[in-house]
């Protein structure tokens, strides 16, 4: 899904420092509702979160496989908001990771050093909201 066409508002709104949640879901039971950083690649279609390994977040996803998990995120700035809703997988590449950490960096701060760290690399296929 090509972001751009969502034009200029929607593509100030992800670049702006907010954070987010996303929303995973357990197996059986209620969704797991976290706060995070995101950041969007608008042509691509792509959303990630940076996080540890071994996080709930992370660990869910990963039992998704390569189909991935059900997933949405959610941005709020007053009456400002949006969702993105698709399918994550974890990925754990030294340059996937590197990649993820200088674009989490650019819209947030550098993140601290974290050996264990991973990305849940989302697909849109949905957008929703009010910006």
């Amino acid at each position: 899904m090509d972001l751009v066409e969502q034009g200029d508002g929607f593509a100030a709104f992800w670049q702006e420092r907010h954070l987010c949640t996303l929303s995973t879901a357990r197996p059986g039971g209620p969704p797991h509702v976290v706060p995070v950083g995101v950041t969007l690649d608008l042509r691509a279609g792509v959303a990630r979160v940076i996080t540890s390994g071994g996080s709930v977040k992370a660990r869910l996803v990963g039992a998704a496989g390569e189909e991935g998990a059900p997933v949405s995120l959610c941005q709020v700035d007053g009456r400002r908001w949006s969702t993105l809703e698709g399918r994550a997988v974890l990925r754990t590449g030294a340059e996937e990771v590197a990649d993820a950490e200088r674009r989490y960096a650019a819209r947030y701060k550098p993140p601290r050093p974290n050996p264990a760290r991973v990305v849940v690399e989302i697909r849109v296929t949905r957008v929703l909201g009010n910006v």
